[in-house]
């Protein structure tokens, strides 16, 4: 399909910039039936639920990404990291900023007396960097900042403020292994939670390790054009037989969030068939079009014009009911992206 099928237009004041308290979002609920849409808060969200449903929650934890240093002039310099490339956390893959501060041989000074050295540049612009002893989830804590989309603004030389480090963090997040959030996941409180629960409708996890993929624009003309980065993901046999037991009762599963519906979907397609420890890779890119074997229902924020994320909710509800829908949203003054309101596709 065309990429420009998927623009919108959007006013600046739209995007959310500060995170506001868990829960208090506004929720549009669509049909995607009908097109038809109701306004609600995220406080209704558990009333949308029934017994029998299946909710699925993505708890990845944010790592503190951004690192900040000074090359050998004592210039900044910043590096996003993006994975360890071994098991002893010294080589990760990583992204610099700017990238002629960060040349193959660069050495970067960073805080607590850290030294990295550029080993390697590709030609996509990710670098190989070896630091001098272990970058372990401690110190990460203690010198790296929050990897904020670029869309929410900060003072220059203030990546991120300290209300960012637990806003943009589910509260039941684990293992720190995403770049990005799960945004969807960011409007839960444990109070909310305890309410879908009461109301018979159980919760289950899988772990999907968000990458820079998903800030990364689709510049094709046609998305046959676009590739997807692939994504590591963790689903567990209690959440696959969850899943399975849901269906045979006549329950839905509703994916909290696009990344919970690719590693579902990825799933169900037969990805995880031959996993071992019920881990995979996917780069599963859902455009309309696509047939969804798993999900019946989606929680999701509202996303970027052209963005892959928009293609995906598009594919699940029908691109028309969801400009429709953005349309509504911003004639009432909803928020957009990851510290915004909410939608519930049903």
């Amino acid at each position: 399909m065309r990429v420009d099928l998927f623009d919108y237009d959007l006013p600046a004041d739209r995007i959310a910039q500060e995170p506001r308290p868990r829960g208090e979002s506004r929720l549009l609920h669509l049909d995607r039936r009908t097109g038809a849409v109701a306004h609600r808060t995220f406080a209704d969200f558990p009333d949308l639920l029934g017994p029998g449903d299946l909710l699925v929650r993505n708890d990845v934890r944010v790592r503190p990404a951004r690192l900040y240093g000074r090359d050998a002039l004592g210039r900044l310099v910043e590096i996003f990291l993006l994975a360890p490339s071994g098991e002893d956390r010294r080589a990760w893959t990583a992204l610099a900023r700017p990238g002629r501060r960060a040349r193959k041989g660069s050495r970067i000074g960073l805080e607590e007396g850290l030294s990295a050295l550029v080993d390697d540049v590709s030609s996509d612009g990710r670098r190989t960097v070896r630091f001098d002893r272990p970058l372990d989830d401690a110190l990460l804590e203690r010198i790296g900042h929050v990897p904020l989309p670029p869309y929410i603004r900060r003072e220059p030389g203030a990546p991120d403020r300290p209300e960012d480090r637990e806003a943009y963090q589910t509260v039941f997040a684990r293992d720190p292994l995403a770049v990005a959030a799960p945004t969807a996941g960011l409007h839960f409180t444990e109070a909310i939670l305890e309410r879908i629960r009461r109301r018979g409708c159980a919760i289950a996890d899988l772990t999907l390790a968000v990458g820079p993929g998903t800030f990364k624009p689709v510049t094709a003309e046609d998305t046959s054009g676009h590739v997807l980065d692939a994504e590591e993901v963790r689903l567990p046999e209690e959440t696959l037989a969850g899943i399975a037991e849901a269906k045979s009762r006549g329950g839905r599963v509703v994916a909290g969030g696009t990344t919970v519906t690719r590693g579902l979907e990825a799933a169900a397609a037969g990805a995880a068939a031959s996993s071992a420890g019920g881990m995979f890779s996917t780069g599963l890119f859902i455009t309309p079009g696509f047939e969804f074997r798993a999900v019946d229902g989606l929680l999701t924020n509202f996303h970027l014009p052209r963005s892959t994320l928009l293609m995906l909710v598009a594919a699940f509800a029908g691109r028309e009911n969801v400009l429709a829908a953005y349309a509504e949203a911003v004639r009432e003054k909803y928020l957009f992206y990851s510290y915004g309101d909410a939608m519930f596709i049903a």
